[in-house]
């Protein structure tokens, strides 16, 4: 069964709401870990990096905090176009944005640690079980719904 779908996607709404997801992502994380071991802001963006280079990334200073920087809004920025394009099809993802938003982001967080990072040349994620546990709520709320809710703005009519 088809669904017709919207005749405009306003993609600004849906850029915004990846930048705002990869925000609170990344500043959640870098929290984090400074409270529990001290860790700079430099020094997470490498960590993003090091998917792709491996430890070189955790030594090679400002240049691979950039590209940690890139990568990871990158990631946020595809999570949210994503959303919103299932989103043109299944308008139940328009008219829900909380519930299937909760939904999305615990799916990304699956994804992101089940899938990308094993074959990432970063290494296994931290088996911190409080990391997991915000992790996934962080997911959620601070990945998931602000997808949605680009999403809906992006799809609603003028």
């Amino acid at each position: 069964m088809s669904h017709p779908q919207p005749a405009h996607i306003r993609w600004s709404y849906v850029a915004l709401a990846g930048i705002v997801a990869g925000a609170i992502d990344i500043i959640y994380a870098w929290v984090f870990w400074w409270l529990r071991a001290g860790l700079g802001f430099g020094q997470i963006l490498q960590s993003v990096a090091a998917g792709l280079l491996g430890e070189a990334a955790r030594v090679g200073g400002a240049q691979t905090a950039a590209l940690g920087f890139v990568l990871h809004f990158l990631i946020a920025l595809t999570v949210a176009f994503v959303y919103a394009t299932a989103a043109r099809r299944w308008p139940a993802l328009v008219r829900r944005p909380w519930l299937w938003g909760a939904v999305y982001g615990v799916g990304v967080y699956a994804v992101m640690n089940g899938i990308v990072l094993p074959l990432s040349n970063a290494g296994p994620p931290a088996a911190v079980p409080l990391w997991i546990g915000l992790t996934i709520v962080v997911h959620a709320v601070g990945i998931g719904i602000p997808s949605a809710l680009g999403a809906r703005a992006a799809l609603q009519r003028r």
